[in-house]
């Protein structure tokens, strides 16, 4: 059986996608492993669960949504187990801090069986925002996922997956409110993007929502339950600039 090095992740707008895939081809080429690229960003793959045996490396990722996993994703990633596989959890977040994400996304890899050996908490653009960290994962950021990509490199070499502990709080805070400018807190949970005149129906939204949420036949309309995650998905991705939000509070 060939060992393998998988880049899992969950990635709307690229960010995430570019920082594990980045990591793993790294310790890939170091060990001459076969490269596994899954994303289970759309829901279809979010469907089967996934088991690794000890020969595999899963560097497995997330944005960070207010300070931790995103909820939505929570069931589908307790479905990925390991058979004593090494595991690198990493977190993407675009403004404030990642608070308990990366715990918490480590602590369900060790509770389902990964050997963790390495964690990385990386800066990127923020899903609401053009000017909020702006073009990260930059140069820079590249370079640190190239170093923990070698210092996870030397520890699998060594056969070390000693318990190391990363920043965050146990038990697991809630997920963080936001606040309006009145200082009070916000709901935009049930806020959805609208969409202008410039949309031509090329339903590339609809293909890239991660809760298969818009109409491909009407990108205007929404589908099922309707839920927005508010990832920027279909708004970074639209190549008219057809989406956007009028909600005040977001």
């Amino acid at each position: 059986m060939s060992k393998k090095v998988y880049a899992m992740f969950f990635s709307a707008t690229g960010t995430t996608k570019k920082v594990v895939t980045a990591i793993a081809a790294d310790i890939a080429s170091a060990f001459n492993y076969e490269l596994v690229i899954f994303d289970f960003t759309t829901p279809e793959n979010r469907v089967d669960s996934r088991t690794f045996s000890s020969d595999d490396i899963v560097i497995l990722g997330t944005p960070v949504y207010a300070g931790r996993v995103p909820n939505v994703l929570l069931k589908y990633i307790n479905t990925i187990t390991a058979q004593g596989a090494f595991g690198i959890p990493v977190v993407l977040f675009g403004n404030r801090n990642y608070d308990d994400a990366l715990i918490e996304l480590k602590t369900i890899m060790d509770n389902n069986g990964f050997k963790t050996i390495a964690a990385g908490a990386f800066v990127g653009a923020h899903a609401f925002s053009t000017v909020l960290a702006k073009s990260r994962p930059d140069k820079s950021d590249m370079k640190k996922a190239n170093e923990l990509a070698l210092k996870a490199i030397d520890k699998i070499k060594a056969n070390d997956y000693t318990p190391f502990k990363v920043n965050g709080n146990t038990p697991i805070r809630p997920y963080y409110t936001p606040l309006g400018l009145d200082g009070n807190p916000v709901a935009i949970l049930k806020v959805k993007p609208l969409t202008n005149d410039s949309c031509d129906n090329c339903g590339i939204c609809a293909s890239v929502c991660p809760m298969g949420s818009i109409d491909p036949q009407n990108p205007k309309q929404y589908i099922g339950k309707g839920i927005c995650i508010k990832c920027g998905a279909c708004i970074k991705k639209c190549p008219k600039g057809a989406k956007y939000y009028t909600n005040e509070e977001y």
